[in-house]
């Protein structure tokens, strides 16, 4: 017997319409749009390759979905690979030498690329020409070798980590903020009628407020949602109950943070009375890596305000006590003042 797919036909349709195919449609990032849009009108009235571009921002706010549509509004194909898949000069050699005149690449998490790469790198987006070493030690030679114009978008969560050279050779870096709840309702209205789902205002609103202003997090609740109500045979048209019911089921709460937000935040509050206590303390005393409480936990509670990062560690705020139901201590170290490290 033949093992199942993991998708059929009609869920791979719908995660491609998930994704927004056109400036036009894509919610939010009203000033990224309206940059692009010029860069790729001036492009093709010019009948050239758009200038590289660099989307820099947290994960989930669009950075895959608009390499794309600059592939598509310029008619161009799009080729696709990540950082951590180019870890010689090598492998990015043969990305680039095989690419169409006008293709559109895209390198997602540029910043994880080998040093060696980043550098052949430099010389392919400003003169669409590489140098290649053949042989080794004293007979070693450097052949060139002619590229096809092409345009370079690059994602990348951490844009701190990209060497200036690097940075500086992109012809537009674009931010992407966090979404607004109402920018986040458009997102779930939008695809919830791909999902098939009937949603109110009120169950839009109530996933939009739990999704930590990210349209990634925002469809992935409403999956869940739609789920739990074909399980408890509300059929297609969840009501307020039942969204609530699915995203605690879930262990998502009233203001978006999940099990291990709680736990990080719960240590820093009970068991080291409000910090400052190091990041490898407090991921140690979480069961987690560093990288994971720095990256994923850490700028959702900074950003709402429940901890803070001082010189001498986390701490946390008078909003976390509150959230938490804790009292706050007099002179808790939440009250001091927060700098970034």
């Amino acid at each position: 017997m033949a093992s199942p797919q993991p998708h059929d036909d009609t869920e791979l349709a719908i995660e491609g319409a998930l994704r927004p195919g056109s400036l036009a449609d894509f919610v939010g990032q009203h000033k990224v749009r309206g940059q692009l849009q010029l860069l790729l009108d001036a492009a093709r009235i010019q009948e050239r390759p758009a200038d590289h571009i660099l989307l820099a921002g947290p994960p989930g706010l669009g950075k895959t979905t608009l390499a794309m549509i600059v592939a598509h509004e310029s008619n161009r194909p799009l080729r696709m690979s990540s950082g951590p898949a180019i870890q010689h000069a090598g492998d990015l050699a043969a990305l680039l030498s095989s690419l169409m005149p006008g293709e559109v690449l895209f390198i997602d998490e540029i910043h994880r690329m080998a040093r060696s790469a980043e550098e052949m790198l430099y010389l392919a987006m400003e003169d669409f020409r590489i140098d290649i070493m053949v042989g080794k030690g004293a007979g070693a030679t450097s052949i060139p070798l002619d590229l096809a114009p092409f345009t370079l978008v690059g994602a990348t969560t951490r844009s701190g980590l990209l060497p200036n050279p690097l940075r500086d050779r992109f012809g537009f870096t674009a931010h992407l903020e966090y979404y607004e709840p109402e920018e986040l309702e458009r997102v779930i209205e939008r695809s919830a009628g791909f999902l098939g789902v009937g949603l109110g205002g009120r169950e839009r609103a109530e996933i939009a407020r739990r999704s930590r202003g990210t349209p990634r997090i925002a469809n992935r609740l409403l999956r869940r949602v739609r789920d739990y109500a074909l399980v408890h045979a509300h059929g297609a048209a969840p009501e307020l109950g039942d969204v609530r019911a699915a995203l605690e089921l879930y262990d998502v709460d009233a203001i978006g943070l999940d099990r291990l937000d709680r736990a990080v935040l719960d240590a820093l509050v009970r068991r080291f009375r409000g910090g400052p206590v190091g990041l490898s303390t407090l991921a140690v005393a979480v069961g987690e890596e560093p990288d994971t409480v720095e990256s994923v936990v850490e700028p959702y509670l900074v950003r709402i305000g429940f901890m803070g990062r001082t010189p001498r560690g986390r701490v946390a705020t008078p909003e976390a006590y509150a959230h938490l139901g804790v009292a706050h201590p007099l002179g808790a170290p939440g009250s001091l003042p927060i700098d970034d490290l």
